[in-house]
């Protein structure tokens, strides 16, 4: 039987805290609102504008280890609606995740269109603007789609940028290159919406445990 090295096996010791660790996606933390969304999205005759409104809620999960690779994250669900409206008009679900030992920022998306991706990007540990980029057929930073949209909507790239404002809001905008079937050229289909804060974030659940353990031995 083969043997793995010891040293993928190594894991770190991580701070349970979580929402001290998250880098730049610290500002992205909580649940936030934004009224004033922007889609630009193919249509039968060549696309259109739609204004939306976006819940966000990212809330911390515990400290995650590869081996010897440490990361912090937010698990999140952003829920969109048209304005005045109750049905979805788009829904998404996943994690970005912050590896403090190289700068690198991932998000993994889920959407119920049958369609998953992960964007990838740097930045330094108090930036206020990052860029995360997905390329189809990277098994680093890739795409993967169901059926009929590898067929008719087919996703090329997938990029966005996030932007850290001094009012503490925070905004996004992202483009998805999309081929689509019986079209020459390609489509940017285009998102952009600032958000700001309702309710600030929970701490994950080991560092609940641990302030819970400090108090206990303090008063014992």
């Amino acid at each position: 039987m083969s043997k793995f090295p010891p040293a993928l096996f190594a894991e770190p010791d991580p701070d349970p805290d979580t929402l001290a660790n998250l880098g730049p996606l610290r500002a992205l933390a909580g649940v936030w609102e934004g009224k004033k969304g922007t889609d630009v999205k193919p249509t039968e005759d060549g696309g259109a504008s739609q204004r939306y409104v976006e819940r966000w809620e990212a809330q911390p999960i515990d400290p995650q280890m590869n081996g010897p690779q440490l990361l912090y994250g937010l698990r999140y669900h952003t829920h969109i609606v048209k304005p005045g409206e109750v049905e979805m008009y788009h829904d998404q679900v996943g994690y970005l995740l912050w590896e403090p030992a190289t700068g690198t920022i991932m998000q993994t998306l889920a959407i119920p269109r049958g369609q998953s991706a992960l964007a990838v990007g740097k930045a330094r540990k108090g930036a206020k603007r990052f860029t995360l980029r997905a390329v189809r057929g990277s098994c680093a930073n890739g795409i993967a789609s169901g059926p009929f949209l590898e067929e008719n909507f087919r996703t090329d790239r997938w990029t966005i940028t996030y932007t850290v404002h001094d009012d503490g809001s925070w905004s996004y905008d992202q483009t998805t290159v999309l081929k689509i079937k019986g079209v020459g050229k390609a489509f940017r289909h285009t998102d952009a919406n600032r958000l700001k804060l309702v309710k600030k974030p929970s701490r994950n659940p080991v560092a609940k445990a641990a302030r819970k353990a400090a108090k206990k031995a303090s008063e014992g």
